[in-house]
């Protein structure tokens, strides 16, 4: 049994009761969680249960993000009947950092969302992520689709999306090989960076406290390995998907979204607004996967019980 561990909201953000900023302040995380770390590979992983329940959604993040930018999201499903897990994937957030390539395959990372299914004794869950965390799932329904119940993807990264994605990380990777004590410098100062509370907004700053070998590590683990399941494999996937996409980013382009959700067979496609939305403005989309998710589990209950979300975990909130 872990620690009991107190959070609070920061001074700063708990201080901002101006009517005008009520937006910013709904924003903060507010509902208590557990945390828990178990070992695959001799890799140190870290996840966040949020809410209780059988029906189980496990999130992964954005490339050199972590889960802290699916806080907000766990709370709100949480407070519709979900269980929220969140998966810090190995070189992000609170996982250990190895500081080779082959940790940071995309398959690999797949077989840790399973592994962690393993670890909690979920029979089958929900697996869903924004960008790298959207490719992973799909993955884990190649590798796992007996596991995996239902798909939420946020932007996934496709074919057509290759190019640009391979313009930003190529430079990022070389910039960090080349420039590694400047990055080291700036992983330094950016230890010193208060949390706001806001967790995507934390999520976000916690980029810059990467040593460069670790985010070089991320990077071209990025590049060797496979970014996508193949088209087969992709038509395969059976499980019920909602797929997030919007038109404004060359990394995330729509057209790869609309493409994902034509070639799944129980695939529907919801447009956000912007890249920002679900971490900004959450209310519809929100609304939108609660929604897909209780009609993904129905009457569903698992035939094995699942560990309580008690076991194990440190207490925070």
């Amino acid at each position: 049994m872990g620690s009991v561990v107190r959070t609070q909201v920061p001074r700063a953000a708990g201080s901002l009761l101006s009517r005008p900023l009520a937006p910013v302040i709904s924003l903060v995380d507010r509902r208590p969680f557990e945390s828990g770390d178990f070992e695959v590979d001799q890799i140190r992983l870290h996840y966040e249960v949020h809410g209780s329940g059988p029906r189980v959604l496990v999130l992964t993040h954005g490339i050199l993000l972590d889960s802290r930018m699916n806080r907000r999201l766990a709370s709100d499903l949480a407070d519709r009947g979900f269980r929220v897990v969140l998966l810090d994937l190995p070189g992000h957030g609170q996982s250990d950092r190895p500081r080779h390539a082959s940790a940071h395959r995309m398959d690999s990372y797949a077989r840790h969302v399973i592994a962690l299914l393993d670890e909690l004794e979920i029979e089958q869950a929900a697996i869903g992520g924004v960008s790298l965390g959207a490719n992973v799932a799909l993955q884990s329904a190649v590798l796992a689709p007996d596991r995996v119940r239902a798909l939420v993807v946020e932007m996934p990264v496709l074919e057509w999306a290759v190019p640009g994605a391979a313009l930003v990380f190529l430079p990022l990777l070389l910039g960090v090989h080349y420039a590694a004590p400047v990055v080291r410098r700036v992983a330094r100062l950016a230890k010193y960076i208060p949390a706001t509370g806001i967790g995507a907004l934390d999520s976000f700053a916690g980029t810059l406290r990467h040593e460069p070998e670790e985010a070089a590590a991320v990077l071209h683990g990025m590049l060797v390995g496979p970014i996508t399941p193949t088209y087969e494999q992709r038509h395969a996937i059976t499980a019920p998907t909602l797929v997030i996409g919007h038109k404004i980013d060359f990394i995330h382009p729509f057209t790869d979204a609309d493409h994902l959700t034509r070639q799944l067979p129980n695939a529907r496609l919801v447009e956000a607004h912007s890249i920002l939305e679900l971490r900004t403005r959450p209310a519809r989309l929100t609304r939108e996967i609660a929604d897909f998710l209780t009609e993904a589990f129905g009457t569903w209950r698992p035939r094995r019980s699942a560990l309580s979300p008690n076991d194990g975990l440190a207490r925070h909130g």
